[in-house]
């Protein structure tokens, strides 16, 4: 697929740095500020169930967002897709830097979130279609997998630490400065990638649905945050209530999980160009089964410790990366003309899969125990195995 004329011709390094900023700052600002929730309501003269509707409204728009912007990208292109989320994106933490009253910090929330949606559209369908059939994209995927580990784990303290040096104020002002610095960046290095014939492809949406292989990736996608995610929301309590963890202490064991990640990423170019992206997504979920066989015999036979609830996440972790670097490729092959659309379906399901099926594994388990996370991602990495086996079936056949 022909792309645009302008040639991406940055090292891997180079995109990195032109790319992950928009990344992590989507992830950032969801968080960032979770220190000064409790203050919020007595600050802009509201209740708790409005600040408590920011952050929510943040993850909706986050998702859903993607579905507007994902077809944007690809009629008009990702350059500006891109430069139109960021600015976006700063103007609004500005915005809720400068707010005083209940109304407007919600308006800015809704359009910081926008912005950040934008932004990230127009990130992955550039990843996608630069390096789609190369190796470089497994390490940018499961980097930036790795990086959205780290970000729930460092955003709150960030947060604190700016909220206690500069007011809460300085929280949004340096996500809205920090924005701009990434802007500059991309506005002049960020070239258009979207293939040619995208400009005047008016292919349906159709087939993106009717394509097992885009079930089968997107849910291995959805098996390997969502994992993650309920690991996220159940770590506290299993830890500090269940095992006696410091603050400090359970920071810095969650802090592992997120650094084997990282160090999978390493070699993840390596097992991905070994074992090809269906293989790579088998073991991925072979990983997940093994740390929740050994979360299970710890909750039942011994009690929270790092041992048992911690350990078993390192080689859930490493399962997850080797998901995450090969699901994209595996979800959106075939989609090239529309590729910003299925990015955006790629990742709004996922975040609804996320969303659902690991916060109910949460609500209806004890969340202060490892069944939640053993739930969940036995049933998730099942469900891909069984789905990878009907779609080598199905290839098989054509």
């Amino acid at each position: 697929m022909p792309t645009n004329s302008r040639v991406w011709a940055y090292s891997l390094p180079a995109t990195l740095l032109l790319m992950a900023p928009f990344d992590i700052l989507a992830s950032l600002a969801m968080d960032i500020y979770l220190p000064v929730v409790p203050a919020m309501p007595g600050i802009l003269n509201t209740t708790t169930a409005v600040i408590q509707l920011t952050l929510s409204l943040y993850m909706v728009m986050l998702g859903v967002g993607q579905i507007v912007f994902g077809p944007m990208s690809d009629r008009i292109g990702r350059r500006p897709v891109l430069i139109g989320g960021a600015m976006l994106f700063a103007t609004a933490s500005f915005g809720l830097a400068a707010s005083s009253t209940a109304s407007m910090f919600m308006l800015f929330r809704f359009l910081q979130a926008t912005g950040a949606s934008a932004a990230l559209v127009a990130t992955f369908a550039t990843v996608r279609d630069v390096y789609a059939d190369r190796p470089e994209s497994a390490v940018i995927y499961g980097l930036f997998s790795a990086m959205l580990s780290f970000v729930p784990a460092l955003g709150p303290i960030a947060g604190a630490v700016i909220a206690d040096g500069l007011g809460w104020r300085g929280i949004f002002a340096t996500l809205g400065a920090v924005a701009v610095l990434a802007l500059v960046n991309a506005v002049f290095r960020w070239h258009e990638t979207r293939p040619v014939s995208a400009a005047i492809s008016r292919r349906s949406i159709l087939p993106i649905f009717k394509s097992f292989a885009f079930w089968t990736y997107t849910l291995g996608f959805s098996a390997a945050m969502g994992t993650f995610f309920v690991f996220f929301s159940t770590a506290p309590r299993v830890l500090i209530d269940g095992a006696g963890f410091s603050e400090l202490t359970f920071s810095l064991a969650f802090a592992t999980a997120a650094a084997a990640m990282v160090i999978t990423t390493r070699f993840a170019r390596k097992f991905v160009a070994k074992w090809g992206i269906p293989g790579s997504l088998a073991r991925g979920m072979g990983m997940l089964l093994v740390g929740a066989a050994l979360l299970s015999i710890g909750q039942i036979f011994g009690s929270a410790s790092f041992l048992t609830f911690i350990v078993p996440m390192w080689l859930m972790a490493i399962g997850i990366v080797f998901a995450v670097s090969v699901t994209a490729n595996g979800a959106l092959k075939g989609f090239d003309d529309i590729a910003g659309t299925a990015v955006a379906f790629y990742f709004c399901i996922q975040s609804l899969i996320t969303g659902v099926a690991g916060t109910l594994a949460v609500v209806t388990l004890r969340g202060d125990t490892a069944w939640p996370l053993v739930a969940y991602s036995s049933f998730m990495a099942l469900l891909v195995l069984a789905a990878l086996v009907l779609l080598r079936r199905q290839q098989r056949r054509v």
